[in-house]
């Protein structure tokens, strides 16, 4: 009997043992995040999309009772440097990225060997914001000012010449794409940076560039170029007097670019949940909306599983396009 008092004894003080283990185990998941995050960028600081995680980690910050959020800035290859870290990155919520289409939609079929799965290394979050493209041109240079203009008086020329902000990027396969649905054949000349393709419209290296609303927005403000017409669905906010290219009888084209939060697979279901629900929180709040709106994008905060459907919808849109163009970049 005594050996029998003693054996329960000993299981009941065993059993309390694991509950208080565990019990610390639990309060630390429920408890996320309770250490910084970081949100990696595969931009230089002052891009777009450097913009827009800096205005998204301030607010999850403010939402997180302050604890750190920190943009960490890891441009190159188009992205591809950024996305490979991210993609190793320990599963636990405390390293995400601000993924983009280059990265998840077009480096699939631009890219022989990708040094990631967008498919098996990411887990969607939410998609943040999505950019429309504005086609610009030089006045003083390109006498236009609307698309068939445009390719009225690019007909009579040697050639068209469309600057773009990389090789592989939504504006290459754009500027492609323009010339599906315009009947004409832009060759594509790629720059380094934002500011050598600006340069190369305003000497008049190239005749055109689709570029972003948030970018392009400025400058046509300021007079220094004309913007001819918008890719997407409906006319941007940020220039409502600006026809849409589908509006002036061009219906097949219509493209953007977007940016969304993504976290390395097996990231448990729990804190995916949280952050999709979080980050749309902070999109969607007024003060950061209005930011973002200002910078000229559209702020979309979808849900997990619509970020994933868009993904993988983008991914056969901009894989046609990549087809046809039988561009690779390595």
């Amino acid at each position: 009997m005594k050996t029998t008092l003693t054996t329960r004894r000993a299981v009941l003080a065993a059993a309390t043992l694991l509950a208080c283990v565990a019990a610390p185990t639990v309060q630390a998941q429920a408890a996320y995040p309770s250490r910084p995050v970081r949100i990696i960028v595969g931009f230089p600081a002052g891009t777009g999309p450097d913009i827009v995680a800096r205005l998204l980690a301030q607010k999850l910050s403010e939402g997180w009772g302050n604890l750190g959020v920190i943009v960490d800035n890891k441009p190159g290859a188009g992205g591809l440097i950024a996305a490979s870290e991210a993609a190793r990155a320990t599963p636990d919520g405390y390293t995400l990225m601000l993924g983009e289409t280059g990265q998840l939609s077009i480096a699939p079929s631009s890219y022989n060997k990708l040094p990631y799965n967008p498919t098996k290394d990411f887990a969607p979050v939410s998609q943040v914001v999505s950019a429309d493209f504005a086609l610009l041109v030089n006045p003083q240079k390109v006498p236009a000012k609307n698309v068939k203009e445009f390719v009225s008086w690019t007909q009579q020329q040697k050639g068209l010449f469309m600057a773009t902000f990389g090789a592989g990027t939504p504006g290459h396969f754009g500027a492609f794409m323009f010339g599906e649905a315009v009947k004409l054949k832009p060759e594509a000349v790629h720059y380094k940076s934002t500011a050598d393709a600006l340069g190369g419209l305003f000497s008049g290296d190239v005749q055109g560039v689709f570029a972003s609303v948030g970018l392009a927005a400025p400058n046509v403000k300021a007079g220094k170029l004309v913007a001819l017409g918008t890719t997407g669905a409906t006319r941007t906010p940020a220039l409502p007097d600006v026809p849409t290219i589908k509006e002036q009888g061009y219906p097949t084209l219509e493209f953007s670019s977007w940016f969304g939060i993504v976290a390395p697979a097996r990231t448990p279901a729990d804190v995916l949940a949280k952050l999709s629900a979080d980050v749309q929180k902070a999109v969607k709040s007024p003060d950061t909306r209005a930011k973002l709106e200002e910078a000229g994008f559209r702020v979309t905060g979808t849900n997990a599983d619509e970020f994933a459907r868009i993904i993988a919808a983008d991914t056969i849109t901009w894989g046609k396009a990549v087809a046809a163009t039988g561009f690779k970049a390595d």
